[in-house]
């Protein structure tokens, strides 16, 4: 706050220093409130934190509250020949596959052109593309007159759904116009062209390699294929063809799947207990302390979080320790690999059960989920942790808005007060300046007398 400069003129007090120490006394009083405003902000801050790995685990469990899951199936592919992907039509088995010849696209280059300033074309005209397969329709391309071989080219590409893609080749004496099939397969080649009324003889077809079909066979069936990705040879499997050889294929289980989820389920949880004793720490030594400690939210958290980890569902595995998961003393869990994997080698009908239950909230997994949804909805222990505090912070700037405009209305009347005095006693100072003269100069007439 800017004080007046000229305070203690008429005076010579040092009233603006004065106003600056009780206006800093004054503004003293703020400081309770901002302290209690930091620490409510700490607070959210503290919470959010909360909600934030309260929110991963939550992530976490739904992976493993789906029962697909524990239905899922992986492919492990032998050899290079082949790689294959899975869906949810697929079933376990093996299968031998060997490729016999990749699919191919057609091609076909054009007699060559001397020039590519060479004009083609003596009027508007097409240019016919023929297709080996029988349902393959001609496709016509309108070429304008006086084209260049660039210009046919430019006009074959933009042509929609040609069936080709053009380019030009230089063959060490002149140019080519070069089409490539955009599929492949022996019914999508190009073929042959066909040149309109005015179209240079030059452009006539000259070298054609057709596309060809894959060829290969499954456990000793022969199989062809337009492309080189095979989908309905093996079911629910596709084929991606790489290269001619031998491949095996075991369709199987995906245990690696279930696994990266259970392993995320417990380090999420572990992260979650990890942020819940950093809130709640205590440094004997420093005393410092967590934003959290004392918290009955966050004491409510952990209450219930380890409540239903220790809690059982109906089922061959009933409990977390009965597929290799443990609550430690420290509150965190731990995996004994052997017992996990075993569970889900051999057994993940029953795990399905354990997690994912018959429905989204029996199992494992979906009482987790429920317990947090609870946790964090609006009348759960974090959400009304977050409120009351948000609302602690509301209160407490109106309090300390209410008390800047106190201390400004206080200093303004300290102010005028100071104002007051330092014209009263000028004012005085002026009554004694004259006095003193008066006095002086009825000693001096007196002293002549």
């Amino acid at each position: 706050m800017a004080t007046i400069s000229s305070l203690g003129i008429g005076s010579g007090l040092d009233l603006n220093g004065l106003l600056d120490q009780l206006q800093d006394a004054e503004r003293g009083k703020l400081e309770p409130i901002e302290r209690q405003l930091e620490t409510q902000q700490t607070k959210i801050s503290a919470y959010g934190q909360l909600q934030s790995s309260l929110a991963q685990f939550q992530t976490a469990s739904a992976a493993l509250n789906d029962s697909a899951l524990y239905e899922s199936l992986s492919t492990n592919v032998g050899g290079s020949a082949v790689t294959a992907a899975a869906d949810g039509e697929a079933q376990p088995g093996n299968y031998n596959v060997t490729v016999n010849e990749l699919a191919t696209a057609g091609t076909l280059a054009t007699k060559s052109v001397g020039e590519l300033t060479d004009k083609l074309t003596e009027q508007d005209t097409t240019f016919t593309l023929q297709f080996a397969g029988a349902n393959q329709a001609d496709v016509e391309v309108q070429i304008a007159a006086d084209s260049t071989l660039e210009e046919i080219r430019d006009a074959i590409n933009a042509t929609e759904d040609s069936g080709v893609s053009a380019s030009i080749i230089f063959d060490g004496e002149g140019y080519r116009l070069a089409l490539n099939s955009t599929q492949t397969g022996a019914d999508a080649s190009i073929s042959g062209i066909a040149l309109g009324d005015g179209l240079s003889e030059q452009l006539q077809d000259d070298v054609i390699e057709g596309g060809r079909d894959a060829s290969l066979n499954v456990n000793g069936i022969a199989i062809t294929s337009p492309t080189n990705q095979v989908e309905g040879a093996i079911q629910g499997v596709t084929l991606n063809l790489q290269e001619e050889g031998s491949s095996t294929i075991a369709v199987e289980q995906d245990t690696r799947a279930v696994r990266e989820a259970v392993t995320s389920f417990v380090d999420a949880y572990n992260d979650l207990k990890g942020t819940m004793g950093e809130l709640t720490s205590f440094n004997a030594e420093t005393g410092e302390a967590g934003e959290l400690l004392g918290d009955s939210a966050i004491r409510t958290v952990e209450s219930r979080m380890r409540s239903v980890l220790s809690g059982g569902v109906e089922g061959q595995f009933s409990m977390l320790s009965d597929i290799g998961i443990s609550l430690q003393r420290d509150g965190t869990l731990a995996i004994d690999d052997g017992a996990l994997d075993n569970a889900i080698a051999n057994n993940q009908d029953a795990l399905s059960t354990f997690f994912a239950g018959d429905s989204s909230e029996t199992g494992m997994a979906g009482q987790v989920n429920q317990t947090i949804e609870q946790l964090l909805g609006n009348n759960g222990a974090v959400k009304g942790a977050i409120t009351g505090a948000e609302n602690r912070v509301e209160s407490l700037g109106e309090r300390y808005i209410r008390m800047e405009q106190s201390i400004e209305q206080t200093i303004s009347r300290y102010r005028t007060q100071f104002g007051q005095l330092d014209g009263m006693i000028a004012q005085m100072n002026q009554t004694s300046d004259y006095l003193t003269q008066q006095f002086d100069a009825l000693d001096a007439q007196l002293g002549r007398n």
